[in-house]
């Protein structure tokens, strides 16, 4: 008898529309982006590779994030920097929410909220547990 999860996995693929996307919580990678609209919620996380706060920029700050697919241009407004100061700041790994902004062929993401995750990088390096059969062996 087919396991019912498979199914019902196989269904959710075949049934997924081209315009479909991660929303939130769930993250859309890099390469994706340009499958939400204009406008469109969105959640992305990635390794923090750049923060810009140019003088003439009135207080807005760019962060760009890397994931496994691509880079995500952020755009962090100056109140909301000032709510998040020590995610934009220190954070190596962030998840940013916010909504995707078309101009000019570039794609960012206008943050909403912004969350360090950088935890889960030390989880990477922590030994793996063992497993039954190495407690027994």
């Amino acid at each position: 008898m087919p396991d019912v999860l498979f199914l019902f996995q196989m269904k959710a693929i075949s049934s997924s529309k081209a315009t479909d996307w991660p929303r939130p919580p769930a993250c859309c990678v890099a390469a994706q982006l340009h499958v939400p609209p204009n406008h469109a919620r969105v959640t992305v996380a990635g390794l923090v590779i750049l923060r810009q706060r140019p003088g003439t920029a009135k207080g807005v700050i760019f962060l760009t994030l890397e994931d496994e697919t691509g880079v995500v241009n952020v755009v962090v407004w100056r109140a909301l920097y000032e709510r998040f100061r020590r995610a934009v700041i220190a954070g190596r790994l962030l998840r940013v929410t916010g909504r995707v902004e078309r101009q000019s062929g570039v794609t960012h993401v206008l943050a909403d909220t912004i969350e360090d995750i950088s935890p889960l990088l030390d989880q990477l390096t922590a030994p793996a547990p063992l497993s039954q059969n190495d407690k027994t062996g």
